[in-house]
């Protein structure tokens, strides 16, 4: 699963990056977003590709939209019911209600440093302890993993503003990181990304599955057990570990 990551992207940034259209509103800057502890229902960066307009003969551009993390179904009659689906597996997520429309229809990139996975291991006191791994790229390059996104309008207020909201999709962990979780999120190699982003084609199987070169590119170090914590944010939560132990629980939300 991936439930944490880090980011140090803005979408001025991104835009220049990828050659796209920031639509955030937001200028960016040095550090104006960087989250080093991105928990889900926070408002993340994505990357989409779509007409003009909505005009189907239009040119299609690359857009850094900011999008809640957590994906919400059109159909929803609350997004704040339930758990929210930060993933999706990649095996099912064709045939998932709340996932095959975006599948078809919405696919988007979602820009990362890296992210966190966490191992149950004995503390010093003799108890459970959650240890946490942080997975990202040895020559720090950014990561962008495979999403969807959905449009979600409040049947109360129809003429409130959408709610934009996106999911990662996960597989079956693979080589060095399958030793430490046996989820991972699809990272899409930049090859990958036209065609997953072609809002004129309708769902990529053939794209749904690990690329290897893109996995062996990753490194793991265990880091700080502070990023347990979704309330303890900063650089120093990807320090490596200095063999702290606590036996603090992770908090998601």
């Amino acid at each position: 699963m991936c439930g944490r990551y880090a980011t140090t992207a803005d979408p001025a940034t991104l835009a220049v990056e990828l050659d796209a259209v920031n639509e955030t509103g937001e200028p960016g800057g040095p550090d104006a977003a960087a989250d080093y502890n991105v928990a889900p229902t926070t408002p993340v960066l994505t990357v989409v590709a779509r007409h003009d307009g909505g005009d189907p003969e239009s040119p299609v551009t690359r857009r850094i939209r900011r999008m809640r993390w957590g994906l919400v179904p059109s159909y929803a009659s609350d997004p704040g019911r339930g758990a929210p689906l930060f993933n999706a597996r990649s095996e099912t997520v064709a045939t998932k209600p709340a996932f095959k429309s975006s599948l078809r229809f919405r696919r988007c990139l979602v820009p990362m440093d890296g992210w966190y996975e966490w191992q149950t291991e004995p503390g010093a006191d003799g108890k459970a302890a959650k240890a946490a791994y942080y997975m990202s790229r040895g020559d720090g390059q950014r990561l962008f993993m495979a999403g969807l996104w959905s449009v979600w309008h409040d049947p109360k207020a129809p003429t409130n503003p959408p709610l934009l909201s996106t999911t990662i999709l996960t597989t079956d962990s693979v080589d060095q990181l399958a030793n430490v979780h046996d989820r991972m999120p699809l990272i899409l190699p930049p090859e990958r990304w036209d065609a997953w982003l072609d809002p004129d084609s309708l769902g990529h199987p053939d794209l749904i599955r690990p690329s290897l070169e893109s996995v062996a590119a990753v490194d793991v170090r265990r880091v700080s057990p502070r990023v347990n914590s979704v309330r303890n944010n900063g650089p120093d939560l990807l320090a490596p570990d200095t063999g702290e132990r606590v036996g603090e629980q992770i908090s998601l939300l």
